[in-house]
């Protein structure tokens, strides 16, 4: 799989865990330390997928989100929300905003690449809004619960 990731996480550390584990699958790995550089990466680059941080200074991952989605350049991209923000509602919010899924800090980092894989697929056979809805659903349903 040749795919082109852009991770916009402000910690090295993350970054540096999505890129070891995401280039041993054969992923292109693209980084960026906070929302400007990554609109300006996300625009200039067109990754396949953007694993995107919620909580940076300056600009956060939802005001990030939103300028993704007002270019047409970037507004076809998959945006997955990787983040410590793991209550019910926030989820439910990336998804509600546009993303189309929503990974959870600490996540498995072997999980990573799979879950590129089938998302680039899918995505692929046009089921990106299908996608996110599904998950909209199964969080609207764990917060019924």
């Amino acid at each position: 799989m040749s795919a082109r990731v852009l991770v916009i996480d402000d910690e090295a550390p993350i970054r540096l865990l999505c890129r070891v584990n995401l280039e041993a699958a054969g992923v292109e790995v693209l980084e960026a330390e906070d929302g400007p550089r990554g609109l300006v990466l996300a625009r200039s680059e067109r990754p396949d997928v953007i694993l995107l941080d919620v909580m940076m200074p300056g600009m956060d991952g939802w005001q990030v989100l939103e300028e993704l989605l007002d270019d047409e350049r970037t507004s076809g991209i998959p945006v997955v929300f990787l983040t410590a923000r793991a209550e019910l509602r926030d989820q439910a919010r990336g998804l509600e905003l546009g993303g189309i899924d929503y990974v959870t800090k600490p996540f498995s980092p072997i999980d990573l690449a799979p879950l590129v894989e089938d998302l680039i697929g899918r995505v692929s056979r046009g089921e990106h809004e299908a996608l996110r809805r599904e998950r909209l659903a199964e969080l609207r349903q764990l917060l019924v619960e």
